[in-house]
């Protein structure tokens, strides 16, 4: 092929302007990505010859090679990893996922440190070259390809680049970096060995750079020694050194590892610029042997609720990378951990397909799981610093001192996700419901369990009570509420839209039984005396022509009209039957263009409020059984179905 120019795609070009004009504050981070490159390169080399071993040619060692020239102002990065043809190279380093480049774009905060860190988070990495470099050639020939089949490619980060056909003796890709001026600095031994073991010490390929030694300047006078000499220098030996530590970090005694390089090794396999919250390293023996690293972030992705993305663990064989996302080791509910298992026993030819059915894959998985919520439960034990009891307070080791507060960022980041793992893992559903948190209508902050609520029950409470809204204020304000509070009953506020969904798979939790307020008819049980409940039913007695009367104008709309003692401000509210679909979850599912079930609703009415007094015998009564309605639907998050009625019978009234 001759030389070709192309165009690069708009949003690559955006791309470059930013990384050529305005991340300079953490510059060395171009050397981690394309390092990261290379061996990802060597990882789906060595992937793609399981099945066929020729692809390694004369070269089974897999490597990345750093060299620089300072004379040419070049700092090059080799592998001889999988390599690229020319079409390859074309859509690979000229097109970038629009999303990817959009959510870069939108991620930016003008901290320049940080932006530059994101780099590498969404694929763009290759680019971050453009950091130090005015121009870049890559070299490049597919494994397996003739040596006539290399490839060329240059371009000076502007609008365009060039490919052409070239002769390669050697498969994989070289990166060679024209310099600018003042990023000369990186052509230069010692400051390219401090990055490698900043960033990438756990890559577990080897990292070779060439030897350098001291040569004496020569003499300038070979006749007279006291003359002195020229100026010495470095120079190069020949021979090729490795500069990192070229094993897997998993592989290592966990004594021997820091927690530096812990938080290191999980921002390599993340591109994640934040240290994470936790992790665990394990070495699990039995029928199933396998060595596990998880990691649990400290913030979620900007993708965490996209269906559609792959999440998952990496999966390595007996240290051979198999596949970067395997989504059958981790349920989907825990999607948001990072982190490296390595089998003993899986074949070296696993497949997604052969996971799902593999009985070592499933053991791998449970064992995952419970190791992740083992994390944090022990997390949610030490997030509360111990109060002191008289004198004595207690001593905490520095270790769980770190865990105050840690498990409540968790849960911020990461609640509303764990939840849905109580209609998905049944096997571990009593350990997940200890692990939730909601507010309350004593505490605004998630931070209340279901052992927190069962602790502070009022004597002949039987039932846990809660309430699901759209938000906390809806929640907080709910008519609902107000016998409750009058009462001093503690309710539990649920805003996740998760939670309608989540709470038909847990009814009880250590016995007992879950309670919404806003299903089925009042009855709070032994915490209503005698008085109340009389009271209730001479009420409800007297009512029943008006409750005949309302619905029979409410019968299109309402399922039943009846008098309650659950209200005491407001004159009505909606409830629906204990078994029935709450018209939250209704409305939720229409929205999400689902089939939901037509909710008719209870509409329940204070007799002692004044509006409800004013419907008997009342000449606007059926002007105002709809208005009670439709009020009661406002007050719980809904609409009324013909907005523009309500308004005029409203106006009606008031004039």
């Amino acid at each position: 092929m001759s030389k070709q120019t192309h165009a690069f795609q708009a949003e690559v070009a955006q791309l470059l302007h930013l990384v050529t004009h305005s991340l300079y504050s953490n510059q060395e981070i171009f050397l981690r990505e394309l390092i990261s490159n290379a061996s990802d390169a060597c990882d789906k080399l060595r992937f793609e010859a399981l099945n066929n071993n020729a692809l390694y040619e004369d070269a089974p060692e897999l490597q990345v090679r750093l060299s620089f020239d300072k004379a040419a102002k070049t700092l090059t990065i080799t592998d001889n990893g999988i390599g690229m043809t020319a079409q390859e190279a074309i859509d690979h380093l000229g097109t970038i996922a629009k999303s990817g480049t959009k959510d870069f774009m939108s991620k930016l905060s003008g901290d320049q440190k940080s932006d530059a860190q994101l780099i590498g988070q969404f694929g763009v990495g290759f680019y971050s070259g453009f950091i130090v470099a005015e121009k870049i050639t890559v070299e490049t020939r597919r494994a397996g390809a003739a040596a006539a089949e290399g490839v060329r490619w240059i371009s000076g980060g502007t609008g365009d680049f060039e490919v052409e056909t070239i002769t390669r003796a050697e498969r994989g890709t070289s990166v060679i970096l024209h310099l600018r001026e003042e990023a000369l600095e990186y052509a230069n031994t010692w400051k390219l060995k401090e990055i490698v073991g900043k960033y990438s010490d756990h890559i577990s390929l080897p990292i070779l750079m060439e030897k350098e030694e001291w040569q004496d300047g020569e003499l300038i006078d070979p006749s007279n020694e006291e003359a002195g000499r020229k100026p010495g220098g470095m120079v190069k030996t020949g021979e090729w050194e490795t500069i990192n530590k070229a094993s897997a970090l998993w592989t290592r005694p966990k004594k021997d590892i820091t927690d530096e390089q812990y938080a290191d090794f999980y921002k390599q396999i993340s591109r994640d610029f934040e240290a994470p919250l936790t992790w665990t390293h394990n070495r699990v023996e039995g029928s199933t042997e396998y060595t596990q690293l998880l990691y649990i972030p400290s913030k979620a992705p900007q993708d965490l609720w996209n269906r559609d993305k792959k999440a998952g663990i990496k999966l390595y064989v007996k240290r051979v990378f198999i596949m970067d996302e395997a989504e059958a080791l981790m349920p989907s509910y825990l999607r948001f951990v990072k982190g490296v298992v390595d089998s003993a026993d899986l074949p070296l030819n696993v497949s997604r397909e052969l996971l799902q059915e593999s009985r070592d894959v499933k053991a791998i998985r449970e064992g995952c799981t419970k190791r992740v919520l083992s994390m944090l439960e022990d997390l949610a034990k030490h997030d509360k610093a111990p109060e002191a009891s008289g004198d004595v307070t207690d001593v905490l080791s520095e270790e769980d001192k770190a865990k105050i507060g840690q498990y409540t960022k968790f849960y911020a980041e990461f609640g509303a996700v764990l939840k849905e793992g109580l209609g998905e893992d049944f096997a571990n559903k009593d350990r997940l419901s200890k692990l939730l948190r909601f507010a309350s209508t004593t505490s605004d902050t998630v931070s209340v369990s279901f052992a927190d609520y069962k602790a502070r029950m009022k004597d002949g409470q039987d039932a846990i009570y809660y309430i699901t809204a759209d938000t906390l204020a809806a929640a907080k304000n709910s008519p609902q509420l107000e016998v409750f509070k009058k009462k001093g009953i503690e309710v539990l506020l649920m805003t996740d839209r998760v939670d309608e969904w989540a709470l038909n798979f847990v009814h009880e939790f250590d016995g007992t039984p879950l309670q919404s307020v806003a299903k089925g008819a009042f009855d709070l049980g032994k915490l209503q005396d005698e008085e109340e409940k009389k009271a209730a039913e001479d009420a409800a007695e007297t009512f029943k022509p008006v409750l005949a009367k309302l619905k029979e104008a409410l019968k299109d709309k309402a399922e039943d009209v009846r008098v309650t003692s659950r209200l005491v401000d407001s004159p009505a509210c909606l409830v629906v039957t204990d078994d029935g679909m709450s018209m939250q979850l209704a409305r939720m599912l229409k929205q999400a263009g689902q089939q939901a079930p037509e909710v008719k609703p209870v509409l329940e009415v204070n007799p002692e409020h004044a509006l409800v007094k004013k419907l008997d015998g009342s000449v606007h009564f059926h002007d105002l059984a709809h208005i009670l309605f439709d009020q009661a639907l406002l007050a719980e998050g809904g609409l009324p179905e013909d907005p523009a009625a309500y308004v005029k019978r409203v106006n009606a009234l008031l004039s």
